[in-house]
C-alpha cells in the first residue's frame, strides 16, 4: 500500500478533526467552531483524502469514529496539544531558560568556582540540561575552536592564535598553597620552600598549563631554589595523591586544600605572590541564549 502524502497536513484540519470527533456531530462541531457545516465537511473530506482512510462511519442519522479515527484520536490531540507549547518552548529557548550546555573544567575547578556556578545556574535555568567534561586546557582550546564544547573554565592566557576567536572573563584568581607529605612535615605550623629543597617536586606538564606550570617553577627561581621535577600529572587529585605517598611536594591553588586526602599538609606561601587564576572561555560566534545566560553569572 503506497504511504500517503502527508505534506499538506494543516493543524487546523486536526482541530476540526477533534472538534467533530468530540462533538459527533457535524453541525454541532461547526458551531463549535464558529463556521458553518459545508467547509467543515470539505476539511474532514480532504483531511481523510491526505490519510488515504475514512475517519468517520457515516449514515443519515448519526455517525461514528472508524478504526483510523480511533487510531487517529489520541495523536491528534498529542500533536495539537505539542503545537500549543510551542510559543512559551521557544520564548524559553530565547531567553536562555531552557536549552542545553555543554561545559568543560579544569581539574582545579572543581575545587573552587564550578560547584557555585552550577549550583547558581541551576536554580535559575532548571530546564537546561548541562553536559560536563574535564579537560586539561589545551584540550578545552582545541574543542572550543573545533565548536564541540559551548564554554570552558581554564586557565589563561589564550594563545594570541585564538584570542580572535574566543571571548575570555575571569572569574577567580587565588594564591598557591605548599602540599607536603605529612610524613615530612607533621607537627609543623609553617614551612619554607627552602625547607623542602631536597624534596621532589610535582608538576604540571607545561604544554597544559604553561601560566601555572611557571607560576610553580617562579616561586622557586624567587627563593633561589632550582626544584626537581619528580613526577608530572595533568589532575589535581593526581598530585595530590603522589604528595600523600610521599613522592614529593606540590605547589597547588589554596581552594585544592579543600581535598582533605589523608597523608598531605598544606602550608601558606606568605612571601609569595604567585596566584593562578581560572577563567570562563567561550567562541565569539556561539550566540546560544543558554550560554549568555551562563556568561552573565560573572557580569554581575
Amino acid at each position: 500500500m503506497p504511504i500517503p502524502e502527508t505534506r499538506h497536513l494543516e493543524l487546523r484540519q486536526l482541530r476540526y478533526f477533534l472538534a467533530v470527533a468530540e462533538e459527533m456531530h457535524f453541525g454541532k462541531a461547526a458551531a463549535r467552531l464558529h463556521m458553518t457545516q459545508p467547509p467543515l465537511s470539505q476539511a474532514i473530506q480532504a483531511l481523510e483524502s491526505i490519510l488515504g482512510a475514512d475517519l468517520f462511519i457515516r449514515n443519515t442519522r448519526n455517525i461514528a469514529l472508524s478504526s483510523a479515527g480511533l487510531a487517529l484520536l489520541p495523536e491528534a490531540r498529542r500533536l495539537i496539544q505539542q503545537a500549543q507549547a510551542l510559543p512559551q518552548l521557544a520564548q524559553l529557548a530565547a531567553s536562555g531558560a531552557s536549552g542545553q550546555l555543554s561545559l568543560a573544567f579544569v581539574s582545579i575547578a572543581d575545587y573552587s568556582i564550578l560547584p557555585p556556578a552550577l549550583r547558581e545556574f541551576r536554580q535559575q535555568h532548571q530546564a537546561v540540561h548541562i553536559e560536563l567534561r574535564e579537560a586539561t586546557t589545551d584540550v578545552q582550546l582545541d574543542a572550543l575552536e573545533k565548536a564541540e564544547i559551548d564554554a570552558g573554565f581554564l586557565i589563561p592566557p589564550i594563545p594570541e592564535k585564538l584570542q580572535h576567536l574566543l571571548s575570555y572573563q575571569k572569574v577567580l584568581s587565588e594564591p598557591l598553597m605548599l602540599a607536603v607529605p605529612e610524613s615530612f612535615a607533621k607537627g609543623r605550623s609553617s614551612m619554607s620552600l627552602a625547607e623542602c629543597e631536597n624534596m621532589p617536586l610535582i608538576l604540571f606538564p607545561r604544554k597544559i598549563a604553561p601560566a601555572l606550570h611557571d607560576a610553580i617553577l617562579g616561586c622557586f627561581h624567587s627563593a633561589g631554589l632550582t626544584p626537581e621535577i619528580g613526577q608530572e600529572a595533568i589532575q589535581m587529585q593526581t598530585i595530590v595523591g603522589l604528595v600523600s605517598a610521599g613522592m614529593g611536594i606540590a605547589l597547588v591553588p589554596q581552594s585544592v586544600s579543600n581535598l582533605q586526602r589523608p597523608g598531605v599538609l598544606y602550608f601558606d606561601l606568605p612571601d609569595s605572590t604567585a596566584v593562578v587564576e581560572i577563567g570562563l572561555a567561550w567562541h565569539k560566534n556561539n550566540h546560544s541564549a543558554v550560554l549568555d545566560a551562563f556568561v552573565h553569572l560573572f557580569n554581575q
